[in-house]
């Protein structure tokens, strides 16, 4: 692995793909769902040609994510699925955060690397790694020997309903930390794998050698952490009321990340541009149900009576 620039326009997204299935006083429905889905979604949404490395099922839920990658135009290289396809229920706390539990295929997901998987991952400028099962030591073997020199940008995303041993994941994903060009991290990533405080846990990823940490706050906003610097962003202000911050983070990942396909930002005022139109595509995901990124341009098409956002 490798965290110097590349000139490739492409992107890898390694990861999980899910069906939500939504409970709360308006009914049950679902949504394709999964961080990593979201993420190459996102990505794509922004311009940026996309592959998705996920295990799917050959089934009805498999259906409809294959289905729903082909509309966004995100190129599936999927791993066999043996349990069926990922489903998550999602319902939403007392604080109104949502609460997952997953069913046996998401908490035993596998992904494995065919040649077409391999070539992709060689031939892509950034590989994109989200919601990964970095506790499982041959699932981050595997994953290891397919990156070789791939640039990586990691996002540990853990899943309390998922984590079957917090030290392993923790080691895992430290291992992809050290030499990433990009590690995302957020305030429940800190509290579920660390002690809670995401500034040191921020400064642990940069010691280790992660070129940049983008550190996600909520409510408080974001840092990234760079060789220029580190600058900091507020939440955006937009528009509309929050309906959903699910997919909040994925869509920084996603807005970050386009910012490094051909290489990253040399200069501290170039980090700070990135995170904030980051921040604005978060608000403008957080304004509408569900995972899908939105962009404040694409609300306001939305607005105008210009639908597909």
């Amino acid at each position: 692995m490798s965290n110097e620039t590349s000139s490739a326009g492409s992107v890898v997204v390694i990861g999980d793909a899910l069906i939500d299935e939504i409970r709360d006083r308006a009914g049950v429905r679902e949504l394709v769902g999964g961080a990593a889905l979201n993420v190459a979604v996102g990505l794509r949404r922004l311009g940026v040609p996309t592959t998705l490395i996920a295990m799917v099922g050959e089934d009805e839920a498999g259906a409809h994510i294959r289905e729903y990658l082909s509309d966004h135009g995100v190129r599936l290289i999927a791993s066999a699925a043996p349990l069926g396809s990922s489903r998550a229920i999602v319902q939403r706390g007392a604080d109104g955060e949502p609460q997952y539990v997953f069913n046996e295929a998401a908490q035993r997901r596998s992904i494995r690397y065919s040649d077409d998987a391999r070539q992709a991952i060689a031939d892509a400028g950034l590989v994109a790694i989200s919601c990964f099962p970095f506790d499982v030591p041959a699932e981050v073997e595997a994953l290891i020997d397919a990156l070789a020199e791939a640039r990586v940008a990691v996002d540990p995303n853990p899943r309390t309903g998922m984590l079957s041993d917090r030290d392993e994941f923790v080691r895992g994903f430290e291992r992809l930390a050290a030499s990433a060009a990009l590690v995302k991290v957020g305030a429940d990533d800190a509290a579920i794998l660390y002690d809670g405080d995401l500034d040191a846990l921020r400064a642990r990823l940069r010691d280790l050698g992660a070129a940049a940490v983008l550190a996600t706050a909520g409510a408080d906003g974001a840092t990234i952490d760079a060789h220029a610097g580190v600058v900091s962003a507020p939440i955006a202000e937009l528009p509309g009321a929050v309906i959903d911050t699910v997919g909040a983070g994925d869509a920084t990942l996603a807005a970050v990340s386009e910012g490094l396909v051909s290489a990253a930002p040399q200069e501290l005022e170039e980090w700070r541009a990135l995170l904030l139109r980051a921040m604005d595509v978060a608000a403008a995901t957080c304004r509408a149900e569900g995972g899908l990124l939105r962009t404040p341009e694409s609300l306001a098409e939305a607005e105008r009576g210009v639908h597909g956002s």
